[in-house]
């Protein structure tokens, strides 16, 4: 079964590998991302190159900002960009097809152009300037949202050095010389241009390959998460001591007077950034200072995504059996998806199925892996199989079709999520209401005994029992004779 950019092509993973690409999956994105300070940081003066790029076209964004008001048609051309689906990289449950970077981030971006960007290139406390001060001060602005704005903004990179590998490494039959819009921005006619490439070229589009050195699967190294971990450290760091004293009472002042939660420090913090924005600007001067330790992590999360996404997954493939009895049996679409999840029951409880949550011998709890595991079982298949479906109830992880009579909704469900038993009593049948149909099967991953407790008293609880329309799946861990480490 062809999953990874080396199957596909034909090319030896070692060969990727000493080139310094990143092996992307062309059935699915893998969640890994660009992270911009990887560019600052880096030691590569093509890098270092990159990121004054992204700074300049920023200020570019700034300049016109305050020239007056931006016309919406310039906004759309200036602000909104696409996803670069053919990296494959990001979230999308569903093939490549991302939402892309539109109104939402182009506002957010454009209404902070004053505020956050007003001293590009005239820093008084860091070293540089970063893209990623966005997603401090804006919520819903995330790592998937710089990453794609990054890969947009170094498009062109992205094509020299994804051609330059087609050249030396790949049949000339599997390149194709395509027209890439949005390769280069034109300062003088204030305008993006398309420009012409030989890329590897598979199911009617190019492909794009990344470098390792420039992707995190966590949190881009300037992330919201960390800056308000480290609020306490920030503030007490700052050297003006009647600023620090300002910004202590002034988020103490926010609190709540009796018992604060955790939420309203996180409110207190938000509040207080907005009231005193210059502690972003020594929060990234300790990013900075610490930048060696981004790379470190980096070429860390990189491996690990490699071992989470590739090598597991190959191993899980390697116990998917194209010959099964899938292909030689006639069923309606619930059956199908019941005998389809149970024998991903299989493959995880019998086949050592198991080992692909698990990293260093830690379970790694996500949805998205038992989803993609479920993708792999559906070849030789006369239904329609479509991921992450919404039809006004709001989105279920997967509906099999036939027709419009003959609908299965499938959704997948950790027991260690605090949320479980809210979903598991409402969320399928909204779904099954909205897509008119009855048939739904709910699958639950558990990966301890607290966690098959927890899930039989909820069943109780909801009158709900194990069988056809509830599959519990055993993802514990299991001692091997093999002795296999992953």
């Amino acid at each position: 079964m062809n999953i990874y950019f080396t199957d596909f092509f034909n090319i030896d993973k070692e060969i990727l590998d000493e080139y310094g690409a990143f092996d992307i999956s062309l059935i699915n994105d893998l969640p890994v991302f660009i992270d911009p300070f990887l560019l600052f940081t880096s030691e590569r003066d093509k890098y270092k190159t990159l990121h004054d790029n992204i700074i300049e076209y920023i200020a570019f964004l700034r300049d016109r900002s305050q020239d007056g008001a931006i016309r919406p048609g310039l906004i759309k051309s200036w602000f909104h960009f696409p996803e670069v689906k053919q990296s494959w990289l990001g979230y999308s449950k569903n093939g490549n097809n991302g939402r892309g970077l539109g109104p939402q981030f182009a506002n957010a971006l454009n209404e902070n152009l004053y505020n956050i960007f007003k001293n590009f290139g005239q820093e008084q406390v860091t070293q540089g300037s970063h893209l990623e001060k966005l997603c401090l001060i804006k919520s819903n602005v995330g790592r998937d949202m710089i990453s794609d704005f990054t890969a947009n903004l170094i498009k062109g990179f992205l094509c020299d050095y994804t051609q330059e590998f087609a050249k030396k490494h790949l049949a000339k039959s599997t390149i194709r010389s395509v027209s890439v819009n949005h390769a280069t921005f034109n300062y003088n006619t204030r305008t993006w241009l398309s420009k012409i490439y030989k890329l590897p070229y598979i199911d009617n589009d190019y492909i794009l390959l990344t470098p390792k050195d420039i992707l995190t699967k966590d949190d881009t190294w300037i992330s919201k998460h960390d800056l308000h971990t480290d609020f306490k450290t920030i503030t007490s760091s700052i050297p003006n001591d009647t600023l620090r004293a300002q910004i202590n009472e002034y988020f103490i002042r926010t609190l709540p007077k009796r018992e604060p939660k955790k939420e309203d420090y996180d409110i207190a913090r938000d509040l207080t950034l907005s009231k005193y924005p210059e502690i972003i600007d020594y929060y990234i001067k300790y990013k900075e200072d610490n930048g060696e330790k981004a790379r470190d992590i980096s070429i860390d999360n990189v491996k690990e995504a490699e071992l989470l996404f590739i090598n597991n997954i190959q191993y899980i493939v390697s116990l998917l059996d194209e010959q099964s009895q899938f292909t030689k049996v006639k069923w309606d679409t619930f059956e199908e998806t019941y005998q389809r999840v149970m024998y991903l029951k299989q493959v995880i409880e019998n086949n050592d199925g198991y080992k692909i949550f698990y990293i260093k011998g830690q379970p790694v709890k996500r949805e998205a892996d038992l989803q993609l595991m479920f993708k792999l079982t559906w070849f030789a298949t006369p239904s329609d199989f479509n991921s992450e479906v919404d039809n006004g109830g709001g989105s279920v992880d997967f509906k099999i079709s036939r027709g419009f009579k003959d609908k299965t909704l499938v959704e997948f469900k950790l027991a260690s999520n605090s949320k479980f038993k809210q979903n598991l009593a409402k969320q399928v049948e909204r779904y099954a209401e909205a897509n008119q149909t009855d048939k739904a099967i709910k699958v639950i991953l558990y990966f301890d005994e607290s966690d098959l407790v927890k899930t039989q008293k909820v069943l109780k609880e909801l009158e709900l029992k194990e069988g056809k329309t509830i599959v519990l799946i055993d993802a514990r861990k299991r001692l091997s004779a093999s002795n296999i480490k992953l």
